[in-house]
């Protein structure tokens, strides 16, 4: 037997030898292959793409990478937000001196942006190239969905960075020629995208949880034409999404937590009932994040972000009630905290306790002379990072994570509380604020606040506004840079803490690394960089 298995050996090398003298034995032939030409021919391949493309997109709001303070950038140097655990990466977005095109964060929203309309462009050719055994219907909405999310990106592009590179292929090959599209092309794109879109789109009583319904194509398209200044058209698709019917303004207590304290607008932040299946009838879009189930966890840093460290201080032990385990990497602006409501901290339900915690008390048993006691008159503490006022929207406790490692928190992107507001934009832009008036009012009779009047209406008024009732939602710097008030609004309202904001920085620079590695076209960089 032993000669026998060494005669076996020697033929099998043999064999390999004068088989590897064949010059077909290196040609590649996998048996299997994945990309998109064989994975996009059936319903299974394109909603697998379709979640690739949702995890690219949460991706934007919910990185703890290239820096945990990433998020702090669309905030901190606006008007609503300072810094306050600094880690780094967002300081030139305060410190403006500091920015320049080697940022990093101004790569990343770039790169992500472009990382989007890759995977988008990829499903709709794939769409459009997909078997006829595949619905027509399925196709079309696939593809609709797919162009929303390629819209939103170079919409973040243009306000971000004005002309981009428009590429409406899937890029297959690298590519060192890419120029600049007038901003102009680039927001004619948009808007075909989104018409398009629209009406392959199911509404939201049709649509699964989690994906994009026609409302958030025409809340998005309405935000868009204000930016290109076309207000009446802004103001019809807004008024067409609000007379839908497919959305309602929270008006009463919901959910998981109606038998505990609280009020119906803190109600729609409450894990368990953000999502339109769990009772939010306000909700237009939202990025979902799900506990124990694969690829739906994220480091997302939100919560650190804006909650504050109060466990550092002795007395105070990490606790649900208070939003879990913050760092307090950035803290409300002092307009915020003092001077965006009115004295009464009560007469608007987003200023309630519930959504603005303003107040602490002791909450560790062990220390029993504090116990149960407000928190005042810390001496030799950073309050700032502490002990601070922050809006409650991004509380969230995982008893199995008190470190507060991973966030289970859905990110919402938009809801009808903002079609209001972007409504009343148009309207003012045209000099209707009498209609711009009663738009907040709808905002403004929700939060049991005071009613307004025409006179009062002014795109000012309308921004501080949109800080009452989407603090920690928007992403402020977007809305500022899209309306042109960045530089007045942050130097009035918040310019002690701010250094060096001028009107280059409506625009953000074009990253280095891309314009160095382009080397056979030009990529221009924007003024002043």
């Amino acid at each position: 037997m032993k000669r026998l298995a060494l005669i076996f050996v020697g033929l099998l090398g043999t064999a390999q030898l004068l088989s590897s003298c064949k010059k077909d034995f290196l040609d590649e032939n996998p048996p299997s292959l994945y990309t998109p030409q064989t994975v996009l021919v059936d319903s299974l391949g394109f909603e697998a793409a379709m979640a690739g493309l949702q995890s690219v997109a949460r991706d934007l709001y919910t990185t703890d990478s290239p820096g945990q303070g990433m998020l702090g950038i669309m905030q901190e140097g606006t008007d609503v937000a300072i810094p306050g655990q600094v880690q780094g990466i967002e300081v030139p977005y305060y410190n403006y001196t500091l920015l320049n095109s080697q940022d990093g964060g101004a790569a990343y929203f770039w790169s992500q942006a472009y990382r989007i309309i890759n995977n988008a462009n990829q499903i709709i050719a794939g769409a459009a190239a997909a078997p006829g055994t595949l619905r027509q219907g399925y196709k079309n909405r696939i593809s609709a969905e797919a162009r929303f999310y390629r819209a939103y990106a170079y919409d973040l592009l243009a306000t971000l960075y004005g002309d981009v590179p428009l590429v409406d292929q899937p890029v297959t090959t690298p590519r060192t020629d890419f120029t600049r599209t007038p901003v102009a092309a680039v927001n004619d794109f948009i808007v075909t995208d989104l018409t398009t879109a629209i009406p392959n789109l199911f509404n939201a009583s049709k649509a699964a949880s989690g994906r994009i319904a026609q409302g958030a194509a025409q809340q998005l398209l309405g935000q868009v034409y204000l930016r290109m200044n076309k207000p009446d058209q802004a103001q019809t698709v807004l008024q067409t999404l609000i007379s839908s019917n497919q959305y309602k303004l929270i008006s009463a207590r919901y959910g998981v937590r109606t038998t505990s304290p609280g009020d119906y607008f803190s109600d729609m932040f409450v894990v368990g009932n953000q999502r339109r299946n769990q009772g939010n009838t306000e909700l237009i879009w939202g990025l979902e994040q799900q506990l124990n189930v694969p690829g739906a966890q994220t480091n997302a840093q939100q919560r650190r972000m804006w909650v504050p460290g109060y466990y550092n201080v002795k007395g105070m032990i990490i606790a649900d009630s208070l939003g879990g385990r913050g760092i307090g990497r950035m803290r409300l602006s002092n307009w915020v905290d003092y001077r965006l409501y009115p004295a009464n901290e009560n007469a608007d339900m987003r200023n309630s306790k519930y959504n603005l915690k303003r107040r602490f008390y002791y909450n560790d048993p062990a220390q029993t002379a504090l116990f149960g006691k407000r928190v005042t008159g810390l001496k030799g503490t950073d309050t700032i990072y502490f002990i601070t006022p922050y809006t409650t929207k991004w509380n969230q406790y995982n008893p199995a994570d008190a470190f507060g490692f991973g966030t289970i928190k859905d990110v919402p992107m938009m809801r009808l509380g903002e079609t209001y507001l972007l409504l009343a934009e148009a309207q003012v832009k045209q000099n209707n604020t009498t209609g711009a008036a009663a738009s907040i009012n709808v905002l403004r009779t929700r939060a049991q606040a005071a009613q307004v009047t025409a006179s009062q209406m002014t795109l000012d008024f309308i921004l501080d506004e949109r800080a009452r009732e989407l603090i920690g939602e928007e992403q402020r710097r977007l809305t500022l840079m899209r309306t042109g008030t960045l530089v007045d609004r942050a130097t009035r309202l918040n310019g002690a803490s701010i250094t060096g904001l001028t009107s280059k920085h409506l625009l953000l620079p074009v990253p280095q690394s891309e314009i160095d590695r382009n080397v056979n076209a030009t990529l221009a960089q924007n003024p002043g960089y």
